[in-house]
């Protein structure tokens, strides 16, 4: 049960914010009572902190195995943010800018998780885009990995990218192709060039 719960006030979460849901809202939504909610958390900061640990486990998890079978760098990043898009449901109502204001010592713990695992998620994978030559050899591969972070973290700032303005799923999308532009030999930009035409 206790999972249910959490799944389910993920999806609410993300589709009407942390401040805004309600224990009664996801207790309807499920069809128990409050009751059996408070059984598995004491309170609403409780289970904001664990559906936020929860979904950083299930997003690490889906990346790593993505990582596992991509067929190279470029092609990663862009199924890895297919992925969080499918799985933060486009992020429409920005949920770390919520947990941020609302929750700021959750958002720091979660943060604090977040710049370790995507830091070295990023610097594998500039070792390895390096490697098969579609990388500069002579970029800074810690100073990318820290800028990748905090640009993908930063281009969730509804106040530097209002949703009226900026469409979330096309900003992520820039972004990348940003970043990797910087980064990208001869032949990984053709490459980066051949896949964007092919999707």
């Amino acid at each position: 049960m206790k999972e249910l719960i959490l799944d389910k006030t993920r999806e609410l979460f993300l589709t009407i914010g942390f401040k805004s849901v309600t224990m009664d809202q996801i207790a309807n939504a499920m069809g128990i009572s409050k009751k059996t909610i408070y059984n598995s958390f004491e309170n609403k900061t409780e289970l904001v902190k664990e559906v936020t640990s929860y979904m950083f486990n299930n997003i690490t998890t889906g990346i790593t195995e993505i990582k596992k079978t991509s067929n190279n760098p470029i092609s990663e990043i862009y199924d890895i943010n297919l992925f969080l898009i499918k799985y933060l449901k486009n992020e429409s109502v920005s949920p770390l800018y919520q947990l941020e204001k609302y929750y700021p010592l959750i958002h720091k713990e979660i943060n604090k998780k977040q710049f370790d695992f995507i830091t070295k998620s990023t610097t594998l994978s500039l070792k390895n885009g390096i490697k098969l030559g579609l990388f500069r050899k002579d970029i800074q591969i810690d100073f990318i990995s820290r800028l990748y972070f905090k640009g993908m973290i930063g281009i969730r700032d509804l106040d530097t990218f209002p949703t009226k303005l900026y469409n979330p799923a096309k900003l992520k999308i820039d972004f990348i192709e940003y970043h990797l532009r910087a980064i990208v030999t001869e032949k990984g930009l053709k490459q980066l060039n051949h896949f964007i035409k092919k999707n």
